[in-house]
Parts: structure tokens; C-alpha cells; sequence
């Protein structure tokens, strides 16, 4: 083989690796970009999907994206604690840390099916309201029993986007439950859910008040602005907006409150169950103190204060 030949394969075969060479370079930066690319799809479909799934739940802090209550046997476990306080527990309590305290007023005498009524008006959404069921269930159990009790959470801003205080208070319903007692009548009328209305800036309706029900609202009510919850026992005792804070309820589970009413030294066991006190104080004023297990000489000292 002559030197020219051997200079052309040279050159040949020099060709060759350098093409090679630039193939390979060529797929590896091609494999890069489309990693790269692989990549930014992932994150891409990943805060699609958090924006999506918050779209769909609620922004952080709302209602919609706090976590449920119990259900099931959880569920009627922390009914059973609520509802069975001790009236050694209560009276260790006393007036507790309640901070708003029922007041006298006259009329005729409220009553339905031959019974003194206790009437109390307010809404899912409202956090004042959340607070007082808590007392409201433990006073009225003194007295009677629910059935179909079920949880929910107060609001974290209405329908026009203006924040609510103390957002997803853990609290309970009463639309859809029953009571039944020897002693009294409890009506109960949840006016509004806890789900903004963007149509209204307000929340989605759920009970309305019949004529008599407006009536008194209008009559006892008109001096708070309307304020909810309000509650009126038999016309002789009125109690509007929350008796103590509801700040005390803030981070805590429904089992937790539920485990605190039993101690009373805790801070929900004295704000919950002195509010109870007083409420039950308003109601033996009703049912001529019987009885004498709800009625009981604290509870007594109580009625003198209001």
C-alpha cells in the first residue's frame, strides 16, 4: 500500500471517530434537554395538581380543607363524653371563666307541647355560635337527651372573602338533631350553613325562622343588632352571642374539648362548663329547679347573679 493510500484511510478513519464523536455529544445533550424537560413537566404537573386539590378543598385555614370530625364510633364515643359531665364536675366549675352571663326579661310565658321552650337561633358559619353549642349540649343534657348529633366547623371567610374570626372552631350541629325531655321543649334553627355563597357574599341558606320565632328576634334581639346565637328561655331568660371566649377552643379535636369538659381545671373545661352552669341556671328557672341533679345549690347561687 502506497503512503497515499494510507494517508486517505488515516484521514478516513479520522472522519469517522470525529463523527461519531459529534453523534454521541448530539444524543447526550438531546438525553439532558429531554431530562431537564422531564423534570420541569413533573414540577409543573405536581403544583398543578397542589392548585387544583386546593382549588377544590378550600384555600389553607378554610373550613373546607380543615380536618373532618369524628364519625362512626369516634363520633358517638365523643358524643357520650360531652353529654354524660359529672355534676360534681360542674359543680367544681362554678361560674368558671364564662364571661357573658344570661339576662332577665319579661313576656309571656314561651312554651310548646304543654312545656316551658327553650328557642335558640344561629348558624353553622358563625364561630360565636360554635362556642355556645358546646355549653348549650352539656346545660340541655342535664335536662333531656340528643339524638343525631353530627360536627362541623365554623366558618373561615364568607362568600365575599372577608375572614372570619376564629376560623374552623371545632363545634356541632343542631339541624338535624332531636331532643327529647320531661322537663322542657328545645327548638333549634340554624339559619345558614358554614359554605360562602358567592352570589350573596354570604352563606347558603339552611332553616328559616317561622313569624312567632321573627317576632321575638325582633323584639329581644333588635338592642344586639341581631347578633346570633340567641337564645330564649321560655321569656324569662335571654342569652346573645357567645359566653366565653372562643378563642379557648382554638387547635383543639372534638375528642380533645370532649376530654377537657371532664377536667375541670382546664382551660375548656372552665370556660365550656361555666357557661353550662349559667345556661342551666336559666333553664331550672323554668322547671321550678327540677331536677335536682341538674338544679343543684351551685347552679341555684348562679340564677341569684342573672
Amino acid at each position: 500500500m502506497g503512503k497515499a493510500s494510507a494517508a486517505k484511510q488515516d484521514g478516513d478513519r479520522r472522519s469517522r471517530i470525529a463523527a461519531q464523536r459529534a453523534a454521541e455529544q448530539h444524543t447526550q445533550r438531546r438525553n439532558r434537554l429531554l431530562l431537564a424537560g422531564g423534570a420541569i413537566v413533573v414540577v409543573v404537573a405536581v403544583v398543578l395538581a397542589l392548585v387544583l386539590l386546593q382549588g377544590g378543598n378550600g384555600s389553607p385555614g378554610s373550613s373546607a380543607s380543615a380536618s373532618p370530625g369524628p364519625t362512626g364510633t369516634e363520633l358517638a364515643s365523643v358524643v357520650g363524653t360531652v353529654t354524660s359531665v359529672p355534676a360534681a364536675t360542674l359543680d367544681k366549675v362554678g361560674a368558671g371563666s364564662a364571661s357573658s352571663l344570661p339576662s332577665s326579661i319579661s313576656g309571656s310565658a314561651l312554651t310548646s307541647g304543654g312545656k316551658p321552650e327553650v328557642l335558640y337561633v344561629g348558624a353553622e358559619y358563625c364561630p360565636y355560635c360554635a362556642a355556645e353549642r358546646w355549653a348549650m349540649i352539656v346545660a340541655l343534657s342535664r335536662f333531656g337527651t340528643f339524638t343525631g348529633l353530627t360536627t362541623t366547623r365554623s366558618s373561615a371567610a364568607d362568600g365575599a372573602g372577608n375572614s372570619e374570626p376564629y376560623p374552623n372552631t371545632p363545634t356541632w350541629t343542631f339541624h338535624g338533631a332531636k331532643y327529647t325531655s320531661r322537663y322542657l321543649t328545645f327548638t333549634s334553627v340554624e339559619e345558614y350553613t358554614n359554605v360562602p355563597d358567592k352570589s350573596t357574599g354570604n352563606y347558603t341558606p339552611l332553616q328559616s325562622l317561622t313569624s312567632e320565632q321573627q317576632a321575638l328576634l325582633t323584639k329581644y334581639d333588635s338592642a344586639y343588632q341581631g347578633s346570633i346565637p340567641f337564645q330564649d328561655f321560655g321569656n324569662k331568660y335571654l342569652s346573645v352571642g357567645a359566653s366565653y371566649d372562643p378563642a379557648v377552643l382554638s387547635g383543639l379535636t372534638w375528642s380533645q374539648i370532649a376530654t377537657d369538659l371532664h377536667s375541670p381545671t382546664s382551660a375548656a373545661g372552665k370556660a365550656v362548663l361555666g357557661a353550662a352552669n349559667y345556661l342551666t341556671a336559666a333553664i331550672c328557672g323554668l322547671t321550678k329547679d327540677a331536677p335536682a341533679t341538674a338544679c343543684t345549690p351551685t347552679v341555684r347561687a348562679l340564677r341569684a347573679k342573672i
